[in-house]
């Protein structure tokens, strides 16, 4: 076993879960499903790496399952992938958050409902693109600077809460459109990943009075345009049932990877789980799996 696995590690039956840091094995692993790992596969950067927890399920010295944390407050983005049993042993042994927001599979909601109690969520569409399938649509943008932060910032309250720091700025791509000099549309990076030669597009969004003009269709293809000039492939997330927007990605060439959920989970049996329960008996009606 390779030296950069923490030595205490947990037994499955025939699986250990260890706490790692061997970014090579991780990529290697990641690999195997690439485009549904792009943003795990980002953050094996060195700039995001320091910032990640991870933990891996061995079958001998073969990986069969990763879990990805992010540091930072609750609740922090967690992502699983690989087999649910060994998903499972991570989760309950390695990375334990309290609270997270959580993709998933269909096929590893069971394991991570043994351990966690989650909340409804959207069904989430893995779209992608690459220089040969990617169409550009033609429009006028320009290439958004880290001086321009509060003008982003003002856009996105106009359709969700956002802090997005001049430094998220200058570290990914973002190309928007003025009107009047209103910045009424924009879209931008997730995550780029230099090395991995891969970039996750998010943060799209129009304002409320100027929809139906193409404007996310404009600002997404500047971005993907700049993006595929260092990248091979570029990902991006959409909710399965935003019809617009996914005939709008698909008229630049992005095309459906793999469907999956994204979800609150709370720890069973913590505190916090506790603390939450009368609310959500107050605010909630569904049914957990």
């Amino acid at each position: 076993m390779n030296s950069a696995l923490a030595r205490a590690g947990s037994r499955d039956n025939h699986l250990v879960a260890t706490q790692t840091t061997d970014r090579g094995l991780l990529r290697a692993f990641l690999e195997e499903d690439r485009l549904y790992a792009a943003y795990a596969l980002c953050d094996l950067d060195e700039r995001e790496f320091r910032h990640t927890r991870w933990g891996v399920a061995l079958d001998g010295e073969r990986p069969v399952a990763a879990v990805l944390e992010h540091a930072g407050t609750l609740p922090q983005p967690v992502f699983v992938m690989g087999e649910p049993e060994g998903i499972e042993a991570v989760l309950r042994e390695v990375i334990r958050p309290r609270l997270a927001f959580m993709a998933l599979r269909t096929e590893a909601v069971l394991a991570v409902g043994r351990l966690y109690r989650l909340d409804s969520g959207a069904e989430l569409l893995r779209l992608w693109v690459d220089r040969a399938s990617f169409r550009p649509y033609p429009g006028l943008t320009s290439r958004l600077l880290p001086a321009e932060s509060g003008d982003l910032n003002r856009l996105y309250d106009m359709g969700f809460a956002s802090w997005l720091p001049p430094s998220a700025i200058a570290d990914g791509v973002y190309h928007g459109v003025r009107i009047h000099g209103l910045l009424v549309a924009a879209a931008g990076t997730h995550v780029v990943g230099r090395e991995a030669r891969l970039a996750v597009v998010g943060n799209v969004l129009t304002h409320r009075d100027y929809r139906g003009r193409g404007l996310a269709k404009t600002t997404t293809s500047a971005v993907t345009l700049e993006l595929l000039r260092a990248c091979d492939q570029v990902v991006l997330n959409v909710r399965a049932d935003n019809v617009s927007a996914i005939a709008a990605y698909r008229a630049l060439g992005y095309e459906e990877y793999a469907r999956f959920e994204e979800r609150l989970v709370h720890r069973r049996g913590s505190p916090w789980d506790g603390m939450m329960a009368p609310l959500r008996r107050l605010f909630t009606s569904h049914k957990e799996p």
